[in-house]
């Protein structure tokens, strides 16, 4: 099928640079898209072009409503459309228009990042899994701070695993707070960025914001709060089911983690594994998982997140082979053992010999004189 769209004034906008965006139509709507002197012209399943020219349509009522796309905002938003036949270039943009994030415009940049701003939404307590650059904290941290300036909670509470990589506080210089602000900077990062400093040293002093390591939590009840629990990979099982029953009424939770970077010893296991196998099935809570497709950070992240996950297979397979290598060998060596006489000793026995039976000599009689 094929279909003729006119060129609109500053519809090359939609176009992106070289042409960026068309490619990323081309690719996840399965059509050809040839550009001519006054239109366009789209090729592919009626089922495809009529998404793109849904899409055309939608830009176009976004641009004359005055909407502003912000910083690549629009290559991110088109990826999630082609991936996603429900989603709207228009319901898109208008979903992030309602929110108030500050002095920042948040715009999910994946369908996976999406369904995660939707659980926020709709649900009071969510799990956010997946690998570095993915988005789960910074994501978070925003929806926080527009459930805050909305005023639908009053106050963020910002928390994280304090020891990491085997490492203590004690062994650390400075105050309390000297030695647990390393490990809460990412937090910060994240507030600085969305609202202005003044602000935001504001809301601390008056702990509508507070920052504190997962052992602060213990004994609180936390009514009309935005929870955000970072870095959960690295709490232990006791501290995971500390946290998760600390949700008071008008209250939501959000725990992020990437269980392929666990710190914490052996011995002990993750409280975000363990919570992912207990709190599967249960009603009012929401899991969603991450991958590398997810990552927006420069590209070269996806393809070491990429590389690990394919080192990781590989060496399960190899430790594999080796498992059955070893059963294998030890299965021919019990074949092979030599016989052993009384004493336990090896016998030199042919292998004619054990195969054939052996004839006993009869004594032959004796002739009497």
């Amino acid at each position: 099928m094929k279909k003729s769209i006119e060129l609109s004034p500053n519809i090359e906008t939609l176009f992106g640079t070289r042409d960026e965006n068309l490619h990323v139509l081309e690719d996840g709507l399965n059509i050809n898209i040839d550009l001519r002197s006054n239109h366009i012209e789209l090729e592919g399943a009626p089922r495809d072009v009529a998404r793109a020219e849904q899409l055309f349509a939608d830009y176009e009522h976004l641009r004359k409503s005055g909407y502003q796309f912000q910083n690549g905002d629009l290559n991110s938003m088109l990826r999630v459309v082609v991936g996603d036949p429900n989603v709207t270039l228009r319901g898109l943009a208008e979903a992030g228009r309602q929110r108030s994030f500050g002095r920042r415009t948040v715009q999910p940049k994946s369908p996976n990042q999406r369904r995660y701003l939707e659980a926020i939404e709709q649900y009071d307590m969510v799990f956010g899994v997946g690998p570095a650059g993915t988005g789960k904290t910074y994501l978070a941290v925003a929806m926080a701070i527009s459930a805050l300036l909305n005023k639908q909670v009053n106050r963020i509470i910002l928390a994280r695993p304090a020891v990491e990589a085997g490492e203590r506080l004690g062994f650390l210089p400075g105050t309390l707070q000297e030695k647990i602000d390393p490990y809460l900077r990412p937090l910060y990062d994240a507030l600085f960025d969305m609202l202005d400093a003044e602000r935001v040293e504001r809301y601390l002093e008056k702990n509508i914001i507070e920052i504190a390591p997962i052992a602060f939590m213990r004994g609180r009840t936390l009514n009309d709060s935005f929870v955000i629990l970072d870095e959960a990979q690295n709490t232990t099982s006791e501290q995971m089911k500390m946290f998760v029953t600390r949700l008071g009424f008008n209250s939501k939770a959000v725990i992020t983690g990437d269980i392929t970077q666990i710190d914490l010893p052996n011995a002990r296991r993750s409280g975000l594994l363990e919570a992912i196998d207990i709190l599967q099935g249960v009603n009012g809570l929401a899991f969603v998982h991450f991958d590398e497709s997810d990552v927006v950070r420069h590209h070269l992240v996806q393809r070491i997140i990429r590389a690990y996950d394919e080192y990781k297979v590989r060496l399960a397979e190899q430790q594999m082979s080796l498992i059955e290598a070893r059963a294998g060998a030890s299965e021919t060596a019990q074949q092979t053992r030599p016989a052993t006489n009384v004493n336990g000793n090896p016998e030199a026995v042919s292998p004619a010999a054990r195969s054939e039976p052996q004839s006993i000599p009869m004594e032959e009689p004796h002739a009497h004189n």
